[in-house]
């Protein structure tokens, strides 16, 4: 049996650690292994680095070092625990991965998408995820239910309204590996919704590791020859504007 990663993204109080639990718990009725985690943040060394980016106290800390600092975090994240993981057959649940950087830091930050995303992805050794479900939602609406803003939470309205229109453009850009749900729709009626399109990923079991890793890998790597009908997609820097 083969491990699927499923990430969920959106801005900040939209509701994806409820979904995360929820599928997780689903996951885990029907006899998949299941780990849950999130970025930045998971894990002895994550922690301190999420400290970092996220405490108000950090003061004055230039657009690029946040960039690599997340990037430093999704790079021990999947060397410690995503990889890992899916090697053995679990289903990887997780809260947040590359796209809410190239959304935060690309473009709520207004650094070089392309350049943004060649980090990271070398960083995470191109892998990919299975399945990203969008939760959408006005920023105001999602801050709203927040009580205490961290670093991140209390950058300005305009750069929430970067940050939201950075992960639709990701999803119109890779429209096939996307689930994009209204946020506040019922719990249950999202959850219902996450868990048919979950169901149809693992029914097909068709998850090699080329879909993961990226054109640029698949292509240098000599050993590997494609298998019949198999794509290779997600070029890297292909989500600059």
């Amino acid at each position: 049996m083969q491990g699927a990663f499923v990430v969920f993204e959106g801005g900040d109080g939209v509701g994806k650690s409820t979904q995360a639990a929820l599928l997780a718990e689903w996951l885990t009725d029907r006899g998949r292994e299941v780990i849950r985690t999130f970025e930045p943040g998971d894990g002895p060394v994550n922690a301190q680095i999420r400290e970092i980016l996220l405490s108000r106290s950090t003061e004055n800390l230039a657009p690029r070092a946040e960039a690599l600092l997340f990037a430093a975090d999704k790079a021990q994240h999947v060397h410690a625990i995503v990889r890992p993981a899916l090697e053995r057959g679990a289903v990887v649940v997780c809260d947040r991965y590359v796209d809410s950087t190239l959304a935060y830091q690309g473009a709520g930050r207004v650094l070089d998408m392309a350049e943004v995303e060649r980090i990271n992805w070398w960083g995470t050794d191109d892998l990919r995820p299975d399945l990203t479900v969008l939760l959408d939602l006005a920023p105001e609406a999602g801050l709203a239910g927040i009580a205490s803003h961290d670093r991140m939470e209390s950058a300005g309205e305009d750069f929430h309204a970067r940050v939201r229109a950075g992960f639709l453009a990701l999803a119109e850009r890779d429209p096939a590996r996307y689930l994009v749900l209204p946020a506040r729709e019922p719990v249950t009626a999202l959850s219902e919704r996450i868990r048919a399109r979950v169901a149809e990923l693992l029914e097909g079991e068709h998850h090699h590791e080329v879909g993961r890793r990226g054109l640029l890998s698949a292509l240098f790597d000599a050993d590997r020859d494609p298998e019949p009908g198999e794509e290779v997609s997600d070029a890297p820097a292909r989500l600059s504007p």
